[in-house]
């Protein structure tokens, strides 16, 4: 009962900092699944994606009904993605502890330096033409895949800037599609981690539910606050987050 009220919070917790900043929640999931639940690295991703796959069920509806979700360019995306996903959380498995927590760090760093220049980069739209679009559309779809797969992470972090950058798509349509790939995606990635033992099922009965509910309050928040605070304190957090874990160093 402990267990599922924690993993509850913890679900809150990560869904409303997801809604806030347009993210899907795993980059706070994590750490305080391992934190406050004392779980591996390696349980706390697959764990993560576990969830994130119905955060991704969720806010694709959502996204759809609103016409904000290009199934063209998530057909696309999905495509490589759900081969990438597999080896992704194979290579999470298969390597030490202490260095994919350091990868993660390295990650986490990583997205807090694309939330600090996003407001500050131009939509490009370098590829405007169908077959330009599909090829980024699928190279980026198989990064995403493999880092989602190995962090445990959504993958909208890729996703939406290459959508927006690259493609020209509006921000809600790359969110709402990346939302959409997340689904099948995740679940490869989740079932995957679930196969290797890499997933803590007795705590999904609070971590899903509190981030679907997490995520929906946090996407009402939103447009009550100001996007520019929001981002700064989500990307100290992260930077904070980030250090601590990159600079985790082999026992031996």
């Amino acid at each position: 009962m402990k267990a599922n009220i924690t993993s509850l919070i913890i679900g809150l917790s990560a869904g409303i900092f997801g809604g806030l900043v347009g993210l899907g929640g795993g980059l706070i999931m994590i750490p305080l699944m391992c934190i406050f639940l004392q779980l591996g690295q390696h349980k706390a991703h697959g764990t993560s994606l576990v969830a994130l796959v119905f955060t991704g069920i969720s806010g694709a509806i959502i996204y759809g009904i609103n016409g904000s979700v290009d199934y063209k360019a998530a057909a696309a995306l999905a495509a490589t993605a759900i081969f990438t996903a597999h080896f992704g959380a194979r290579y999470a498995h298969s390597i030490a502890e202490w260095r994919l927590k350091k990868y993660f760090g390295f990650f986490l760093i990583f997205v807090s330096l694309l939330l600090l220049l996003k407001p500050h980069l131009p939509a490009v739209a370098v590829f405007t033409s169908f077959w330009p679009q599909i090829i980024i559309l699928l190279l980026a779809g198989a990064a995403t895949g493999f880092l989602s797969g190995m962090m445990g992470v959504g993958g909208g972090t890729i996703m939406v800037p290459v959508m927006v950058l690259l493609a020209g798509f509006s921000q809600h349509l790359a969110q709402g599609t990346s939302l959409l790939v997340m689904v099948p995606a995740g679940a490869v990635g989740a079932f995957t981690h679930w196969k290797l033992g890499n997933v803590q099922s007795d705590i999904l009965y609070g971590l899903i539910p509190g981030i679907l509910i997490g995520a929906y309050l946090g996407g009402a928040f939103a447009h009550f606050l100001s996007d520019s605070a929001l981002r700064l304190v989500f990307i100290v957090i992260l930077i904070v987050l980030g250090l601590r874990y990159a600079q985790v160093r082999s026992p031996e």
